[in-house]
């Protein structure tokens, strides 16, 4: 099978060096074909894209720095191959487990992913709770069970991912953003347990930022994808709202709570027909 792994880049000089070599040995490993490694150098200040050039990677370069997701878009779309793997510089994913992909990869999936296990994978107890908001989110929006939401470690069909490119985000929600793309599409996607290593200079994570545009990305995948989805989860909410109004009002008998509960009881009709209103839209601008 013919592989292009792509690496986006920013300020990885420490480990960009190593990451290369265990690459070209994953990539040996996996069989005979035409292999390449694409570096995206994110506009570095330091000599990233050179060490990359110097170790026989194809640098696509950056004059500032766009993000993750740009970077991940132009690497894809300067492959030679179909086979795309994605994997960070900053020797958190094994590479060498790259075989193992490849090989669940061939029997037929749409996509593969690494599946981070392990203690550097929970790290602080701020991103812990996060991610778990985050993964009840994805999964409600997919209606289906996904172990990684944005791991960074995965092997995928070049056309079918670029043909979501519009879709998807060019920062760090990228990964996020194309697992959304792929579920909300029936698209066939395994998980397969890796080992999420220790992290080799500094996190470009910006944590507050970055959770808050991947609400985003969520809250447009559901817009775009199943947009009654999200008119249900509103509409429901009223409704148990009024609920709570009509029980208040038997207890204490408050004719204010009455009425707000009535209210309540509108608002969820009104809400769940805007849904049925947009659902149709989609499919008609789908078609």
């Amino acid at each position: 099978m013919d592989i292009s792994l792509v690496i986006p880049a920013y300020n990885e000089e420490r480990a960009i060096v190593s990451t290369i070599e265990q690459a070209i040995a994953a990539l040996e490993a996996c069989g005979p074909g035409a292999h390449e490694i694409i570096v995206v150098d994110d506009g570095s200040s330091d000599n990233t894209a050179e060490l990359a050039a110097q170790h026989g990677a194809k640098v696509v370069q950056h004059l500032q720095n766009l993000g993750y997701g740009k970077s991940l878009k132009d690497g894809i779309t300067n492959a030679a191959n179909d086979a795309i793997v994605i994997a960070d510089a900053d020797g958190t994913y094994p590479i060498e487990d790259l075989p193992s992909l490849i090989e669940r990869y061939a029997l037929g999936f749409d996509m593969v992913v690494g599946e981070r296990t392990g203690p550097n994978y929970r790290e602080s107890v701020f991103k812990s709770p996060l991610r778990k908001v985050l993964k009840l989110l994805v999964e409600f929006t997919t209606g289906r069970r996904i172990p990684d939401v944005n791991s960074g470690f995965r092997v995928f069909d070049r056309q079918l991912a670029m043909s979501y490119f519009n879709h998807l985000c060019d920062t760090l929600s990228f990964t996020t953003s194309l697992t959304l793309s792929y579920m909300m599409n029936n698209k066939f996607v395994d998980y397969i347990p890796i080992s999420y290593g220790p992290r080799i200079g500094k996190t470009k994570v910006r944590l507050l930022s970055d959770s808050m545009r991947t609400l985003q990305y969520i809250s447009q995948a559901i817009l775009y994808y199943d947009p009654l989805k999200i008119f249900a989860a509103v509409s429901f909410f009223c409704v148990v709202l009024s609920l709570i109004g009509f029980a208040m009002t038997l207890v204490f008998q408050l004719r204010s709570t009455y009425f707000l509960a009535i209210g309540g009881m509108l608002v969820a009709i009104l809400v769940f027909c805007l849904g049925l209103v947009a659902d149709l839209l989609k499919q008609i601008l789908i078609k």
